[in-house]
């Protein structure tokens, strides 16, 4: 091969390179990610997934709100609650210390903080009629996020109890200095 079918080659090869890394990779539909999510096995994978999925039923809710097709919005963020109790449970079955291994109930503890405020611009856009359902989606979304938080730092100081420090009771824990013995 000559300097020029050399050239010719590279130049081909760099074409097609840059072809690939600039070429965006094509987006999925929702019922591809739901598909995906439904077949995957590895919990941690599943609650990593939790996001793209998220991404694309937040975007058919949006789109439905816009539509004024309430019904759909409601349906959907049902199935956002629904994917991530399913998620949830896997991660809990398979990685049931999650202090120690928190791969998986981190990222799906932040989509479900997301996902909370996502119902709550639902509910304002709502009509009366369409509230319900989506409070109930609130709630059980809350209810998760407080369960993984527990699971995550399961050594936090319970908020109804005084978390005092263990003093003595006949110590100043503000004590002046006493200047008697100062000379000056």
């Amino acid at each position: 091969m000559g300097p020029l079918g050399a050239s010719s080659m590279l130049l081909a090869w760099l074409t097609i390179s840059t072809h690939i890394v600039t070429t965006p990779p094509a987006t999925q539909s929702l019922s591809e990610l739901q598909g995906h999510f439904d077949t995957e096995d590895n919990p941690v994978h599943k609650a990593k997934m939790m996001q793209k999925l998220a991404d694309a039923q937040f975007d058919a809710s949006h789109a439905a709100e816009k539509a004024e097709d309430y019904n759909t919005v409601g349906v959907t963020l049902e199935k956002y609650r629904d994917n991530i109790r399913a998620a949830l449970t896997v991660l809990k079955k398979a990685h049931p210390d999650a202090e120690h291994k928190s791969n998986g109930y981190r990222q799906l503890q932040m989509e479900v903080h997301r996902g909370i405020r996502e119902v709550e611009e639902a509910l304002l856009a709502s009509p009366e009629e369409f509230k319900p359902p989506l409070q109930l989606v609130r709630r059980d979304l809350i209810t998760m996020n407080d369960e993984m938080l527990r699971l995550l730092f399961p050594k936090r100081p319970d908020p109804k109890t005084d978390a005092k420090p263990d003093a003595k009771p006949d110590m100043k824990l503000h004590s002046t200095p006493d200047y008697k013995d100062v000379q000056p």
